[in-house]
C-alpha cells in the first residue's frame, strides 16, 4: 500500500472543504445496519511496519515455485523482462484510465494498438479496449448478441457448451438470470469430447435459439468442427460467439474465417498475452466482433484520426454506451479497460510478433503431446478422448480416482493438472494437465518420474479391509 503523508492538518483543511467536520460522515449513505462497529476477533492485532515486512519475508521464503503443469484457463507462459518494465513505468503504471481522453495520446495509442492486434488476430474487424476476465468478456459477448437478435427479431434462446470453463458458465448465469435471457446447455459425446452432433442438429431443426457459443479450444482443451456448427448457425440466422484462447490463434484459423462467413464476435481471456498468473488475477478479456455490429459492442473504442494541423491523432468514441455517460441507459457497466493488463499484452504481442507468437503456440502443442505420449507409457493411464486433436491441454484417465495422486504430486511441488472430478463426478478418475513453452523436456520426465512413483506406491500399498460391523 502507498504511504499517503497527509497531516491532521492537511485532513481537516480537506474536510471544511468538503463542507463537513469528520470523514465518517463521507460514508453516511450507508445503512447504520450494514457497518461493523469494531473489528472481529479473529483478526489479529495490529503489527509494526518492521514486523509486517519480517513476516512476509518469512511467508516468500515458504513459497516455492515448483513445477506447473495446470492451465484450465489460466496459463504460465514465460513472459520477456522487457514487458512489465516497461508497464511500469510511471507514465503507464499510474495513469491509464483516459477520462481526459485527448490528453492521453500515448495511452490512447497503445489501446489503438491493442485493438488493431486482437482484430487481426481473430480475424474480425473491430476490438473494444478490454473487459475485466474472459467470463465477463463471454457473458457480455452474449449481451451483446441478444440486444442484436432483439433488434432484428431473430431467436431469444442462448447455447451454451457443456464443455465450457465451469467458471465462465457461472458468470454468464449471474449476468444473463436477471435479464431474463433463457440458456441452455449443448451436451458433450463422451466418446470424443465434442459438441454432440446428433443432439445439436436436433435442436438447432428445432428452432427458437438465436445465439450459438462455440469454444475452440473447449475446457478439455479439444478442437471442435467449428467451420461446420458455425455454417449451420448461420443458415438458420443466429449469432455465433467464439471463444478463444489467444495463444491457440497463431497457428489455428482464427474465428473471422470459420466456415463461409465466420463467427460474428469473438471473445476470451486475455491473460496468455504477457500477463503472470498472479494468485488468480488481476487478468484482462477481450472481445471483437464486425464492423456492422460496433453499435452494440460494449466499452471503449479508441479511433485514430487527424488534427487540425493535419497531424496524427487518437480518440475515443463510442464511450456514450458506458453508464460514466449514459448512467442506466449503458449498454454495459464496465467503465475501465484494464489498462496496464492491455498495455502489458501490447507489448508482448509487439516483442514476439506473429512469428514469436506462433513458435510459442507450437512449442506449447509440441510439448503437451510429448507429456501425454510420455505418461501413457505408464501402466493404466490413457488420453479420455483418443483421437480427438487437442491444443496446449489433453484429458487423460486412470483406473481410479486422480484427486489424491495430483495431492500427492502437489505436495512434492508439482502442479500435475486440473482433476475433472470437480468438473463432472463422473470424469473423478481423469485429470487435464498443460504445457506451455515454459516447461522444458526434462520438466516432463520429472513429472512422468513423479507420477511412476506414486503409481508404484499405490500398487505395493496393501488392500485394507473394511471393518466388520456386529
Amino acid at each position: 500500500m502507498p504511504f499517503i503523508p497527509h497531516t491532521p492538518d492537511d485532513v481537516d483543511q480537506m474536510l471544511k472543504t468538503l463542507g463537513v467536520s469528520r470523514v465518517d460522515e463521507l460514508f453516511d449513505e450507508i445503512p447504520p445496519a450494514l457497518k461493523i462497529r469494531e473489528l472481529p476477533a479473529s483478526v489479529p492485532d495490529a503489527l509494526s511496519e518492521q514486523a509486517v515486512t519480517r513476516l512476509m519475508r518469512e511467508r516468500a521464503h515458504g513459497d516455492a515455485p515448483g513445477l506447473c503443469f495446470l492451465g484450465a484457463g489460466a496459463y504460465d507462459h514465460f513472459i520477456p523482462a522487457a514487458v512489465w518494465e516497461i508497464v511500469t513505468r510511471g507514465e503507464f503504471y499510474s495513469a491509464y484510465t483516459p477520462y481526459q481522453a485527448e490528453a492521453s495520446q500515448g495511452t490512447l495509442q497503445v489501446i489503438y494498438e491493442f485493438q488493431t492486434m486482437m482484430a487481426a488476430l481473430t480475424g474480425l474487424e473491430v476490438s473494444n479496449a478490454s473487459l475485466y476476465d474472459g467470463a465477463s468478456a463471454l457473458a457480455e459477448a452474449i449481451l451483446m448478441a441478444c440486444r442484436i437478435q432483439n433488434q432484428k427479431g431473430g431467436g431469444s434462446a442462448v447455447l451454451l457448451p457443456e464443455a465450457l470453463h465451469p467458471a465462465y458458465r457461472r458468470v454468464v448465469e449471474t449476468v444473463l438470470e436477471p435479464q431474463l435471457i433463457e440458456t441452455e446447455t449443448v451436451p458433450y459425446d463422451r466418446k470424443s469430447g465434442l459438441l454432440e452432433p446428433a443432439w445439436l442438429e436436433a435442436r438447432l431443426a428445432h428452432g427458437g435459439a438465436g445465439v450459438l457459443v462455440l469454444a475452440q479450444p473447449n475446457f478439455f482443451g479439444l478442437l471442435d468442427r467449428v467451420d461446420t456448427w458455425t455454417d449451420h448457425a448461420h443458415r438458420l440466422g443466429m449469432i455465433v460467439i467464439a471463444l478463444v484462447n489467444p495463444t491457440s490463434l497463431a497457428i489455428l484459423n482464427p474465428p473471422g474465417t470459420w466456415g463461409d462467413s465466420g463467427a460474428d464476435i469473438a471473445c476470451g481471456e486475455g491473460q496468455p498475452l504477457g500477463v503472470p498468473l498472479s494468485s488468480g488475477g488481476p487478468y484482462f478479456g477481450f472481445l471483437t466482433g464486425r464492423k456492422s455490429l460496433v453499435r452494440q459492442m460494449p466499452g471503449r473504442i479508441v479511433g485514430r484520426t487527424r488534427d487540425r494541423d493535419g497531424r496524427p491523432g487518437f480518440t475515443l468514441t463510442l464511450q456514450a454506451r458506458e453508464q460514466h455517460i449514459r448512467r442506466a441507459r449503458a449498454m454495459s457497466n464496465i467503465c475501465t479497460n484494464q489498462g496496464l493488463l492491455v498495455t502489458a499484452a501490447t507489448l508482448y504481442l509487439s516483442l514476439l510478433g506473429p512469428t514469436g507468437l506462433a513458435r510459442v503456440a507450437r512449442a506449447c502443442h509440441a510439448q503437451t503431446r510429448l507429456l501425454v505420449e510420455s505418461l501413457t507409457t505408464l501402466p493404466g493411464i490413457r488420453p479420455c478422448f483418443p483421437g480427438t486433436p487437442f491444443f496446449h491441454e489433453c484429458p487423460l484417465v486412470m483406473d481410479q480416482p486422480v484427486r489424491p495422486f495430483l495431492e500427492a504430486l502437489s505436495d512434492q511441488g508439482l502442479l500435475g493438472g486440473y482433476d475433472l472430478g470437480s468438473f463432472s463426478p463422473e470424469l473423478s478418475k481423469a485429470w487435464l494437465p498443460c504445457v506451455t513453452e515454459a516447461r522444458s523436456p526434462e520438466d516432463i520426465a520429472s513429472y512422468r518420474s513423479h507420477l511412476e512413483a506414486l503409481l508404484e506406491s499405490a500398487r505395493q500399498a496393501p488392500v485394507r479391509n473394511p471393518t466388520p460391523t456386529h
